[in-house]
């Protein structure tokens, strides 16, 4: 969600990137927008609908799939020297550190502050083969399920009204950054380094694409097909195991986290595959994509705000606030086509770059 990269296969930049970018941020926007306003999630027939298993489908997916284009960039940013790559990039996680707790005071499950400390470790790990990234990825899930068997998931939370009581104490500050806050750093940051490994291949040619493609359909059916089968037998032992075995992002379980790296791999797969081919809708869409940061602030703030506004917060169907985060959605897209033809880049965005290089 940073300052979109400058990639390249050769000479072309892989538009496609910026394309997987603009669907994540509308995946979040519906996400975001249905948890203020619809009261359906958690009921019995939500995920039965159509609707509701489409945003359940979208659920920490569209999440997982922004920090693995995060860790693209921070990969090929890596390749073309470390020394300016950390520099840059500590700066640029303490500016997004201070914006995204200011975001907290409006909106409780901001991810920019988290994306402030998956770059500060992830910078740090860039050295890293793929080998030993790999490993990380491993090491910091089963870190989690350690925790998870040892410590309070519940303690500070509120299920109630989704609130947490003591985020801003040094102690309640740092359980939820690192164990059981909305995008924990453990498991959370191994998206990242799994965006490194990505930006290591050659992501223009065909070949690697359509193995992104394979191969997140095959993580995403793996992970859901051990999750059907392991769940009811987990359930039968003891209730709370079978939180162990599930692909919801709450709490981000290792299943979770394979399925998805699944979904961000199909995503990115794909719209790298249709970039070349859908020249027209990527001139009009690929400026939001760049734009990602701002639009995210702007989800909040005047999004959110307008529905606050209108008495749309709460009891409302998940029909509506589909309806609502589509058309926000629209406009974002137009107002960042427009802003493009004057400014290189989204507000937010031109702003980290004058104060943080």
């Amino acid at each position: 969600m940073t300052d979109a990269p400058t990639i390249r296969a050769g000479t072309a930049r892989l538009d496609g990137l910026d394309l997987a970018r603009f669907l994540a941020f509308v995946g979040m926007v519906i996400v975001n927008f249905q948890v203020v306003m619809s009261t359906e999630t958690g009921t019995p027939d939500f995920l039965a609908s159509p609707l509701g298993f489409f945003v359940g489908a979208l659920e920490g997916r569209a999440a997982a799939t922004f920090v693995v284009l995060a860790g693209i960039g921070l990969g090929l940013a890596g390749l073309k020297g470390a020394d300016r790559t950390v520099a840059v990039t500590v700066r640029r996680a303490a500016f997004l550190l201070v914006l995204g707790l200011i975001n907290t005071l409006v909106f409780d499950a901001d991810i920019i502050h988290y994306y402030a400390f998956y770059f500060f470790f992830g910078v740090f790990l860039l050295p890293l083969s793929n080998r030993l990234l790999f490993l990380t990825i491993v090491a910091v899930n089963i870190i989690f399920v350690v925790m998870m068997l040892t410590l309070n998931y519940d303690q500070g939370w509120n299920w109630d009204d989704l609130t947490y009581a003591d985020f801003w104490t040094p102690a309640g500050f740092v359980r939820n950054l690192f164990f059981n806050g909305w995008h924990p750093v453990f498991p959370w940051i191994g998206f990242l380094l799994f965006g490194v490994m990505l930006a290591r291949l050659r992501l223009g040619e065909g070949s690697v694409q359509r193995g992104l493609v394979i191969g997140g359909v095959i993580a995403l059916a793996i992970a859901e097909g051990i999750s059907a089968l392991l769940t009811p037998a987990l359930s039968a032992i003891d209730p709370e195991l079978a939180s162990l075995s599930l692909t919801e992002p709450i709490p981000p379980m290792p299943l979770y986290t394979l399925a998805g790296i699944g979904a961000a791999s199909l995503v990115i797969g794909v719209c790298l595959l249709i970039a070349d081919r859908a020249a027209g809708v990527l001139r009009l869409v690929l400026p939001a994509g760049r734009q990602t940061l701002t639009l995210y602030i702007a989800h909040i703030l005047i999004g959110m705000g307008i529905i606050e506004e209108l008495g749309l917060l709460g009891d409302q169907p998940l029909s509506t606030a589909l309806v609502a985060a589509l058309l926000f959605c629209a406009l974002a897209t137009v107002y960042a086509f427009v802003w493009s033809k004057v400014f290189k880049r989204g507000p937010i965005e031109a702003l980290m770059r004058r104060v943080a290089g």
